[in-house]
């Protein structure tokens, strides 16, 4: 089992990432929660981490290879998800996913790279005609970008969210790309960041894809 001691959260006021927030508290990693608006930092403080105010989509690359600086994993849980439209959606889910799978790559320490992403990403199938296309399309290219780099990724692929209590989960075939039916609880995604982050050897260059279910997690991952 790994143990990283600084994890960085991008999207940090998102329901995952507080979830995420509420996991690590009082363990020996120190979670900074990376968000955009400076009003959200109290509620921040209250789940358990650090917040840091940054919005990556504006930042020079000299100011994102300081972001992921002297950390041990870099979690991305940020996204528009098409509420702002198209164009804001493809500049956080592609380009500034992007952008910090690069300097990432840059880093000599070479920290982990943690992406949350959906079930059916990247070979989606979405009508272009759809609101949803935007979102599906950005996450594909984001998750394609991260595949093909050279850093330690992990791609996350649930499917519906759900605030419902965690139980197990099932984890999707190797190599497929679905949209199951089952949804999944975000506390369960937030479990799963933290198994990623604990057991490196198993869930390193994996797009995991999953539901709810009953198989503890960790034993599911495996």
């Amino acid at each position: 089992m790994s143990t990283s001691s600084r994890i960085l959260v991008i999207g940090g006021h998102g329901k995952v990432a507080l979830l995420l927030a509420a996991e690590l508290a009082g363990s020996d990693r120190h979670l900074v929660s990376v968000i955009r608006r400076p009003e959200q930092t109290e509620s921040i403080r209250q789940a358990g981490a650090e917040p840091l105010v940054a919005d990556v989509t504006s930042m020079t690359p000299r100011e994102l290879d300081d972001l992921v600086s002297g950390v041990d994993a870099v979690v991305w849980s940020a996204g528009n998800g098409g509420r702002d439209g198209a164009a804001q959606t493809y500049a956080i889910d592609r380009d500034g996913c992007q952008a910090v799978v690069d300097a990432i790559a840059r880093s000599q320490a070479g920290p982990r790279f943690i992406l949350v992403s959906w079930a059916g990403s990247p070979d989606h199938g979405v009508d272009p005609a759809l609101g949803f296309f935007a979102y599906a399309d950005a996450k594909a290219a984001a998750d394609r970008y991260t595949m093909a780099s050279n850093i330690d990724w992990t791609i996350l692929g649930p499917s519906t969210l759900t605030l419902e209590p965690v139980g197990g989960i099932a984890v999707l075939p190797d190599g497929t790309s679905a949209h199951p039916e089952t949804p999944t609880s975000r506390q369960a995604v937030a479990k799963v960041i933290v198994a990623c982050l604990d057991h490196p050897e198993t869930t390193t260059r994996r797009f995991i894809r999953f539901t709810d279910g009953d198989t503890p997690i960790n034993e599911a991952l495996a």
